[in-house]
């Protein structure tokens, strides 16, 4: 079996997604997800004019060989870009094996390690008392974790909340918007929204809460202690984390897990993290990490250090990186939790995908493969759309992390 033909799909029914179909001379195809929310365009001519031109005429049974000649053999290794499109390629590659094999794909990597998959979801308010009846709302449509934002007193849009009662989605259509911050306010505010929150639903619910990049090491540490009574399911990405070092200080003021790593792309950028058991949880997307190839390495490492997977699952990820990251999570040990954010209804128009929600749980399909399906002719009817992330300034203007 050889590859016969590749081809990137950009389309945006909603929102913007790079595809990748790769055919084989037998008449297998497999899909990947190419999606970099903001740099789409820049994926997708990666792919077209340096990746698919090399992959022709490749076996597409040799998926390890090919991470290496796309990874090891590119001299400018490593970045987002790159390894979006490495993870595209990855997915398909063990999406045609899975389906020539006629096997779901969490049986090529070990099998099933349990039944279901423990999911997280998005509840979101503009004020203190919207984000508890949020949280109550996700809790009595069955989720057993809830990821709980809030608008801040004094700020006049925050990260994780939505405009005009609908889904939140940061990216706009144009250039990048600004939006104003005071991590003053937030740091005096987050306590107390979590005491509320704990007070009003109780115990059993798994609380938790993504920081954003947005604190310095000394201001994350004093967040986590402050939550520590709480007892947070996690804090993700307390601060910028290109330097791990900053996971020492946080570390040493609080037992409050962290999680970290939605914008990492490989191993690399866990090393110390990791190695030094500064986190919990790990974040990095199956499909900008290098794919389910990349992602099984860096379980294996973290389950050295009692350090387990949670893998970002928003929706600027489409269906195929959500099969190609429930398939992981099915096979691998030292699996945590799932992100969980259900697309729009109009992505079914465009993606089908192999698994159900019941009761704060995915359940994977036994289809062959990843189990997902893409409509070229619906997609063609949702053409392109530039869309960018926000920037951040502080009150005085500074520019600081979005």
């Amino acid at each position: 079996m050889k590859i016969k033909e590749a081809k990137v799909f950009v389309c945006s029914p909603g929102r913007n997604f790079v595809t990748l179909r790769i055919t084989t001379d037998e008449g297998l195809h497999g899909l990947g997800d190419a999606t970099l929310n903001g740099r789409e365009k820049a994926v997708a001519t990666y792919l077209e004019e340096y990746c698919i031109p090399a992959l022709i005429g490749k076996d597409p049974f040799r998926i390890e060989d090919i991470w290496q000649y796309f990874y090891r053999g590119v001299y400018w290794r490593r970045g987002s870009v790159t390894m979006a499109a490495i993870s595209a390629i990855d997915m398909a590659l063990w999406d045609i094996k899975g389906k020539a094999l006629g096997v779901p794909v969490y049986n090529l990597i070990g099998g099933k390690s349990r039944d279901r998959i423990l999911v997280y979801s998005h509840a979101n308010g503009k004020t203190l008392e919207e984000t508890v009846e949020e949280v109550h709302r996700h809790i009595a449509s069955g989720f057993a974790a809830v990821r709980a934002q809030s608008g801040i007193p004094g700020i006049a849009r925050t990260y994780g909340v939505p405009r005009d009662g609908q889904p939140y989605e940061p990216a706009h259509r144009g250039l990048p918007e600004e939006t104003v911050w005071s991590t003053e306010k937030y740091l005096n505010f987050i306590p107390r929204l979590f005491r509320t929150l704990r007070d009003a639903c109780g115990d059993e619910v798994h609380l938790l809460h993504d920081a954003h990049h947005r604190c310095t090491p000394i201001e994350a540490a004093r967040l986590v202690k402050e939550l520590e009574p709480n007892h947070l399911f996690w804090v993700e990405d307390a601060v910028p984390s290109e330097l791990q070092e900053s996971f020492r200080m946080i570390r040493a003021h609080s037992t409050t897990p962290l999680a970290v790593g939605e914008v990492f792309n490989t191993v690399y950028d866990y090393t110390t993290l990791i190695s030094e058991q500064l986190i919990d949880y790990i974040r990095m997307p199956v499909g900008h990490g290098g794919g389910i190839t990349h992602a099984l390495k860096l379980a294996a490492f973290a389950s050295f250090y009692h350090v387990r997977t949670g893998f970002h699952g928003a929706t600027d990820l489409s269906p195929v990186a959500m099969m190609a990251a429930l398939h992981v999570d099915t096979a691998i040990h030292n699996f945590g939790i799932q992100e969980y954010m259900p697309h729009q209804e109009i992505v079914r128009e465009v993606f089908t995908a192999d698994f159900r929600f019941d009761r704060g749980y995915l359940h994977v399909g036994d289809s062959p493969g990843l189990g997902v399906d893409f409509d070229e002719k619906a997609a063609s009817r949702f053409p392109y759309i530039r869309a960018s992330l926000p920037v951040n300034r502080k009150l005085d203007g500074t520019l600081t992390d979005w």
